[in-house]
């Protein structure tokens, strides 16, 4: 077995070029997947950034914005904003930087990126978790808006969310 990435292996089958050429191909393969972060991956890391937010919540905050802590993964990180007035107050997404201390307010009309329904979920019972659909800018040098899914939940004064790419 050859290690091609995160989790990934490939076995050369057999001998000459189509082997070669087999292996290869299922290394693309590998090696796209896993590029991209999973809704199980997304959901993890959600579970890990409300468990963060618990525990300090500044300390957490300041873990998101900076994606340190395992706070960005690929294409997944969180965000965070008050439930009082919508106010951004962590996004994970270097892209996206310019969010931060926007509020619900100025994003209401938003057809792309953090709009309305983000903020209306978090607004359920603290534990539960919705899936909010929406347009984001992609983190990373493709700065291009994408198809999102987020789910997202209420942590004490917080709605917080993690969502992974279409």
């Amino acid at each position: 077995m050859t290690s091609i990435g995160q989790n990934a292996e490939v076995a050369v089958v057999g001998a000459g070029p189509a082997g070669l050429t087999a292996a290869i191909a299922l290394a693309g393969a590998a090696l796209a997947q896993s590029q991209y972060g999973t809704a199980a991956e997304a959901k993890a890391m959600l579970e890990k950034a409300v468990a963060a937010v618990k525990a300090d919540k500044t300390k957490a905050l300041d873990m998101f914005n900076k994606g340190e802590g395992g706070f960005r993964d690929r294409d997944l990180y969180p965000f965070c904003f008050n439930i009082s007035d919508g106010e951004i107050v962590a996004v994970g997404n270097p892209n996206t930087k310019g969010l931060l201390g926007l509020d619900r307010g100025t994003l209401k009309g938003a057809t792309k990126g953090l709009g309305l329904d983000v903020y209306t979920a978090a607004q359920k019972p603290e534990g539960e978790i919705t899936e909010v659909r929406y347009l984001s800018l992609k983190p990373g040098d493709d700065a291009t808006f994408a198809p999102k899914v987020s789910f997202v939940t209420r942590v004490g004064d917080l709605g917080c969310g993690v969502g992974y790419y279409k």
